[in-house]
């Protein structure tokens, strides 16, 4: 059994250097076998599939692996984190965001969860969802404080949505208070609370 496994590995290895990726998505499906060594190896192709652009085989792989009804928690919670990342750079962020969101609420404490938070606030930046990134970046806060000054250019973000949608400026004046408690020197913040009272005089 041990020699067939090692003949299959060699021929998925093999397959993947002569360029033809699908047999050697197929051949290591295959013979996956769910052991700290084989379940590394498939995340680590996972990786070198979505760094040539191949998302599609990068996917396929992780999906497999998470569907291991026996797979250990900790590596099941490693693949998600990888098929997110697959999901992320191939632009399907409301799936990877669905993963993300899975995974950091799963165990805040744990290196897994802190980079779904990353991922997390990257999609809510990209969607200008400033909302939900100030509340992402606060928890990453914690243990990254360099995020306070992304937090002080949320809330001005918020601020000038508000400012457009006719908001009170008593409440958006509040947002840019909210900006310079996380930055004090936040230029941003400090012009914007002047153009209102110029426009105010």
């Amino acid at each position: 059994k041990k020699n067939d496994f090692n003949r299959k590995y060699l021929l998925g290895l093999n397959y993947l250097l002569n360029e033809q990726a699908d047999k050697a998505v197929d051949t290591f499906i295959k013979i996956l076998e769910v052991d700290t060594e084989t379940v590394e190896t498939h995340l680590a192709l996972g990786v070198l599939f979505r760094r040539r652009g191949e998302i599609d085989r990068a996917i396929r792989l992780h999906q497999n692996l998470i569907a291991r009804p026996q797979l250990p928690k900790a590596q099941r919670i490693q693949a998600l984190l990888a098929l997110g990342q697959d999901y992320y750079y191939g632009g399907l962020l409301d799936r990877a965001e669905r993963l993300f969101f899975e995974i950091a609420n799963e165990d805040n404490e744990t290196e897994y969860a802190k980079v779904a938070l990353r991922y997390l606030l990257e999609i809510y930046q990209q969607q200008k969802r400033w909302e939900v990134a100030i509340k992402k970046a606060k928890k990453i806060s914690k243990w990254e404080s360099y995020i306070v000054k992304n937090i002080a250019h949320y809330y001005c973000e918020l601020a000038l949505k508000e400012l457009k949608n006719k908001m009170s400026t008593k409440e958006v004046i509040t947002l840019l208070n909210h900006a310079l408690k996380y930055d004090a020197k936040c230029v941003r913040a400090n012009l914007i609370k002047g153009e209102i009272a110029v426009k105010s005089e």
